[in-house]
Order: structure tokens, then sequence, then C-alpha cells
């Protein structure tokens, strides 16, 4: 999919630096990759003390169980 977008040159010629990429394209597919996977932690650091877990489980035992 072709798009075109209005874009800060000297921001996405640091980034193609910085990130040591080969195209604008590739920089900026990085830099999308890298916001998705951000905010998908985001999310999930909001469950953080909302999920109850029992203590005693022995999760080491449930690894050998078939």
């Amino acid at each position: 999919m072709s798009t075109n977008l209005a874009l800060d040159d000297k921001l996405i010629e640091e980034a193609v630096k910085v990130g040591k990429h080969k195209t604008k394209k590739d920089a900026v597919t990085a830099a999308l990759k890298e916001y998705v996977r951000s905010h998908k932690q985001q999310k999930i650091k909001e469950l953080f003390g909302l999920i109850e877990y029992d203590a005693a489980h022995d999760y080491k035992k449930q690894r050998s169980v078939k």
C-alpha cells in the first residue's frame, strides 16, 4: 500500500542514522513497530495488580505434566 505523508525530513534522516537503517522506509517501519509494541506493553502493565494468582502453585511440577 502506497501512502504519502508529510514527515519531518531531519527527523527521518536522524532515525535512519541512529537505527542504522538502509532506507527511510526501513526507519519508519521500525518506528511504527516500536510504537505498536510499546502501546501493547502499556496495556499489559495496566493488568498488574488486577490478576490474582496462587502463590502456592508449583509451576515446576506443572511443566512435567503431560
